[in-house]
């Protein structure tokens, strides 16, 4: 996997689940805190909930430069357990079957729009707009005595794509992505389930450059200035010094974020220190693993990866000096 790509999974992926990663954990009562942009009427109703995502950057390049665009979001899954009964099938929280216990939750599916072939001069001329439309849709699971049942209702949004000169060699490029589901309702819970959660954006261009809004060069400081970014915030990704790939990330990072080579894999929660965390897994009884197993198959995965680390791997987790420095009075 290329180090775009593992970052940008990274943040898509920030808070799915966090430790103790069991649906019993207070922490994973209130989820998809990330991100998320919330149809336009629950957004209006609670404004922290908000409906759209801007994206603004700097890209030195003139009309020929080409531009990739790709949106990303999670859609919430319902997984509903079931059992069957005299009467038929019906919802439990629950249910043992096979040796596993399974429960009702909330999953999540990756959802991807991509726009390719652009060029600035193009879309200063005529804006783009592309649709979001996710069919609803359900799955079903057999189980020894029961069932799972798997849905996810339909989404509906626009992503707008627009560039304006600023000078000769430099553009402001925007990216809006609005959520149009239709929905009623009052609960955030219920809103979730149309909601386009861990919204982030990544943008290449070709034969240009973005420019670092974190640290603009002094001539281009007021127009870095001037870009508004609503719920998320474009840094540079790739290599250090590599100027064509800006990822707009709804979790604030610093340009040419990294994920430490000592990880063992993605534990959902970047904040926290990857060792802790892993001794806080191997520390759980039997029945804490039994939950978080059933939990989540993602939760489940993060189980089974660290409980078959090697000792040198937990070794490499103590730490790691990445450079020396000289010191001096």
């Amino acid at each position: 996997m290329d180090a775009v790509r593992q970052i940008a999974d990274t943040v898509l992926y920030e808070g799915y689940v966090l430790w103790p990663y069991r649906k019993s954990a207070m922490k994973n009562q209130r989820r998809w805190t990330f991100g998320g942009v919330y149809p336009e009427a629950h957004s209006r109703a609670h404004p922290d909930d908000p409906s759209l995502m801007q994206a603004q950057c700097l890209v030195e390049g003139g009309p020929a430069t080409g531009l990739d665009v790709q949106v990303r979001f999670l859609h919430v899954v319902s997984r509903q357990v079931l059992r069957r009964g005299p009467a038929g099938l019906e919802p439990v929280e629950e249910l043992e079957a096979g040796g596993e216990r399974h429960t009702s939750w909330d999953e999540a599916t990756e959802r991807e729009l991509s726009a390719g072939g652009m060029r600035l001069g193009e879309l200063e001329r005529a804006p783009r707009l592309l649709e979001i439309d996710v069919a609803a849709g359900s799955g079903s699971e057999a189980l020894h005595g029961g069932a799972v049942d798997r849905s996810w209702r339909a989404l509906r949004g626009t992503v707008e794509l627009r560039a304006g000169a600023l000078g000769e060699r430099l553009h402001r490029v925007t990216v809006r992505v609005r959520n149009r589901s239709p929905w009623h309702g009052t609960q955030r819970e219920e809103a979730l389930r149309q909601t386009f959660c861990s919204t982030h954006a990544v943008l290449r261009a070709e034969g240009g450059a973005f420019v670092s809004l974190t640290d603009p060069p002094a001539g281009l400081r007021d127009a870095a200035a001037g870009c508004e970014n609503v719920g998320n915030w474009p840094v540079l990704v790739g290599e250090e010094g590599d100027r064509s790939t800006v990822l707009c990330s709804p979790i604030i990072l610093s340009d040419y974020p990294a994920i430490a080579p000592e990880s063992p894999g993605d534990l959902f929660d970047g904040g926290e220190i990857d060792q802790l965390l892993i001794l806080n897994i191997l520390s759980l009884t039997d029945e804490e693993k039994r939950e978080m197993r059933a939990s989540d198959p993602r939760a489940r995965a993060i189980l089974e990866r660290t409980e078959a680390l090697s000792e040198d791997e937990l070794m490499r987790l103590h730490g790691a000096i990445r450079e020396f420095g000289m010191a001096r009075r």
